[in-house]
């Protein structure tokens, strides 16, 4: 029995990390509420492991209200306090208000475009960008595209999602399809 090739990255680690990277990573999303969840993460993220953010995942959707962009917005000053001291989450208050503050800025994409799914994949014509890389250090931290995208995004007034960070979102939620070509997520996802 062969065992399943997966990318480097997800290699003997973790079950949730394997899990993540055979069930989600790469899979094209059009859910606004997933959107807003791993846009939430991968600011957390910025400075850390994935590892770190997707171990306390649950504590985020907990303390987050389910990653629901609507009741996020509302959170007063004290709410955000209250997050500053929850040990479920990353408490890095400056990420916290900018999760607050993009969630404003995502009701606002809302608005203009419908949704935020449809203001999104503008930015790759609507067609997920196929790396096709053999090694994962072959897999850039940026592209143009995550440059037009964070650019366009700090010019609506989101916070924390520069280029890198905004590119490891476009992997996570399927504009990008990254899996290494040995990888047997790599033609899976693209189906």
């Amino acid at each position: 029995m062969s065992e399943v090739k997966r990318c480097d990255w997800a290699e003997n680690t973790f079950d949730q990390y394997i899990k993540y990277h055979d069930e989600e990573w790469g899979v094209p999303v059009h859910d606004d509420l997933v959107h807003f969840e791993f846009l939430i993460l991968e600011s957390a993220q910025a400075g850390l492991s994935w590892s770190t953010i997707l171990k306390k995942r649950e504590g985020y959707r907990e303390a987050f209200d389910g990653f629901n962009v609507n009741k996020v917005a509302k959170y007063t000053p004290e709410k955000i306090e209250e997050l500053v001291h929850n040990p479920a989450i990353i408490r890095n208050r400056m990420k916290i208000e900018a999760a607050v503050n993009n969630a404003h800025r995502f009701i606002e994409v809302q608005k203009e475009f419908g949704t935020f799914d449809s203001y999104l994949w503008r930015f790759v014509n609507h067609q997920v960008i196929v790396g096709g890389f053999k090694n994962i250090q072959d897999v850039p931290a940026t592209t143009k595209a995550s440059d037009a995208l964070a650019k366009d995004l700090k010019k609506r007034g989101f916070k924390f999602l520069g280029s890198t960070t905004i590119y490891a979102f476009m992997q996570a939620v399927g504009l990008v399809n990254d899996h290494t070509t040995d990888c047997f997520r790599f033609k899976q996802v693209m189906k």
